[in-house]
């Protein structure tokens, strides 16, 4: 531009105009030489401050980023929380259901085995209290020198022993005779 300039200005150089020619170029190109100036300022500015920009974006982005993790972290926990407080309420409702099957399952049996005349444990118990009981009645009249009575049991008892005895010989009797039939029919 400045070339153009020049080459107006030395094609006028007659008169008035050739002033007022060579005026404004003068003035145009000290307009052009300042906003020379001025771009290369701007750019030795930009240049000079372009590093402390830099630096100042960097510790913004560096805040940003604790800031952000902090959220995260925030919500990360928050999340946690809940679903802990979630698994615990389910724990707790399974284990209630657990417990109820327990309980229903306790119930189901204990009444097929009454129905099947099974004694229950309590039964059980009441049962060794008894003889406990008779045990010890029983040594308390050992002690005394007396002898022992015999009760229906025991009466009962000695009868069918006495009963197998003499059963006993008739079995033995009679198997004889069955071989000997055997070994007839056989014949």
């Amino acid at each position: 531009m400045v070339r153009k300039l020049k080459n107006i200005s030395q094609r006028k150089q007659s008169g008035p105009a050739a002033l007022l020619d060579s005026h404004i170029a003068g003035a145009v190109k000290d307009s052009a030489q300042q906003i020379w100036l001025a771009g290369m300022g701007a750019f030795a500015k930009a240049q000079a401050e372009g590093g402390k920009v830099f630096e100042t974006l960097v510790k913004e982005g560096l805040s940003l980023q604790k800031k952000t993790q902090g959220l995260a972290e925030d919500k990360i926990s928050e999340v946690t929380g809940r679903m802990s407080a979630m698994a615990e309420t389910v724990t707790t409702r399974a284990g209630q259901n657990w417990d109820k099957l327990e309980t229903l399952f306790e119930q189901r049996t204990a009444k097929a085995l009454a129905k099947l005349g099974v004694p229950t444990a309590k039964d059980v118990d009441a049962l060794v209290r008894r003889i406990d009981t008779l045990s010890a009645q029983v040594a308390a009249l050992g002690k005394d020198g007396a002898p022992p009575r015999r009760t229906v049991a025991s009466k009962a008892t000695g009868a069918k022993k006495a009963a197998s005895k003499k059963a006993a010989p008739l079995k033995a009797r009679k198997a004889p005779v069955k071989r000997a039939a055997r070994k007839q029919a056989a014949a």
